[in-house]
């Protein structure tokens, strides 16, 4: 199957799986009209599944604090749902982060790029000098030796990225 062919049928999953979720968290909320009267909700996803982590759990429940938001519950490693007055809108234009955010900081989700990108460029450059010595003919570089160094490298900066995280 070509990579045309995959590509539909993974969006397709990842809308079955997102009306799943939605449908999930439409019956876990059924509140009556007191317990809604003077609330807002919200949701903070994690695409990477951050919340199976206490830390990192913690680290965005004192972030969602600053606004006023409280966690209601925690659906699953992916969901965190928050519940806050509306009186504390008024102090929205004075927050440091989004109040209405609904995804952990960018700063993580920027790291997670730079490292992918990273990790993209260097196998180009690997497979671009292992095209270009196959081609050449000039075995001055071996290589068993490329591919092994590549090994490394990637190992390294993953081992570098997760003691950051």
């Amino acid at each position: 199957m070509s990579a045309g062919g995959i590509a539909p049928i993974l969006a397709v999953t990842a809308a079955r799986r997102r009306r799943q979720q939605e449908e999930e968290e439409e019956k876990m909320s059924t509140y009556n009209s007191q317990e809604l009267d003077g609330w807002e909700f919200k949701i903070v996803r994690s695409t990477f599944g951050r919340f199976s982590n206490y830390e990192a759990v913690q680290k965005v429940c004192h972030e969602e604090a600053e606004t006023g938001w409280e966690l209601v519950e925690k659906f699953d490693s992916c969901r965190l749902r928050f519940k806050r007055r509306v009186e504390r809108r008024a102090g929205d234009h004075q927050a440091r982060l989004d109040p209405y955010r609904t995804s952990p900081s960018l700063n993580s989700n920027g790291k997670l790029v730079a490292l992918v990108l990273g990790i993209v460029l260097l196998l180009g450059g690997i497979v671009a000098l292992l095209l270009l010595n196959r081609t050449s003919g000039d075995p001055s570089v071996p290589n068993v030796f490329l591919i092994v160094a590549a090994i490394a490298v990637l190992l390294i900066v993953m081992v570098l990225f997760r003691r950051r995280r």
